[in-house]
């Protein structure tokens, strides 16, 4: 999983979050195979509308050839196209229609699963490799800003900053307030939400 690395001072930079955080990964996973179901039900919604397309492509190309001079064979070649054309975006629209509206609804559902696992025993556990990992990127003491009631979980090396309103998770940055890393449920969800999305456009496009 990819998060994204912010410098106040420096280009963005980006860092892979590795197998450290298997319990925010298991959340990627549940996203994804909740929406494989609806991936191929999508998938079909757009095999169907193409071949709809062609066939009245074909139909309005033949019924245009059969009737008119050369002359006329290129304008139906020309309205085929545009038919195919037309035909795609009216394809499109309803994906992206229908790819918004299901995983806005799915999304909405993992919030409210992740505000319940904060309260969690292994919650706590989840916070102590999200430290592991900033430390590793950041630096070996923290400033970290995150709930109330989470700054009773922070210790050794980690010096607790302002409290923030998130579902669970932290900001964290170094001493010296030049680089941060975004590591709440919210901003990680949001990625997982970004890649899902993209993944579909790259099929359907």
């Amino acid at each position: 999983m990819d998060y994204w690395f912010r410098s106040r001072n420096y280009p963005t930079v980006r860092y892979t979050l590795g197998r450290s955080t298997v319990s925010i990964d298991q959340f990627v996973d549940e996203i994804q195979n909740r929406k494989k179901n609806e991936l191929a039900d999508l998938d079909k919604k757009l095999n169907d509308k193409k071949s709809e397309t062609d066939s009245k492509k074909n139909s309005a190309v033949k019924e245009l050839k059969d009737n008119y001079t050369n002359e006329a064979k290129t304008k139906a070649e020309r309205e085929g196209a545009r038919i195919v054309e037309a035909g795609k975006l009216e394809a499109k629209k309803i994906l992206f229609d229908a790819i918004n509206k299901n995983l806005d609804s799915t999304f909405d559902v993992i919030k409210k699963e992740l505000d319940g696992y904060s309260k969690k025993p292994e919650y706590k556990q989840v916070l102590q490799k999200l430290i592991v990992y900033s430390k590793k990127v950041l630096a070996k003491e923290l400033v970290v800003h995150c709930r109330e009631e989470d700054k009773q979980f922070f210790k050794s090396g980690v010096k607790v900053g302002s409290t923030i309103q998130t579902l669970g998770g932290f900001i964290a940055e170094n001493k010296e307030g030049t680089k941060e890393i975004d590591l709440t449920f919210e901003e990680l969800l949001r990625s997982s939400e970004d890649e899902i999305k993209n993944t579909i456009l790259e099929k359907i496009l």
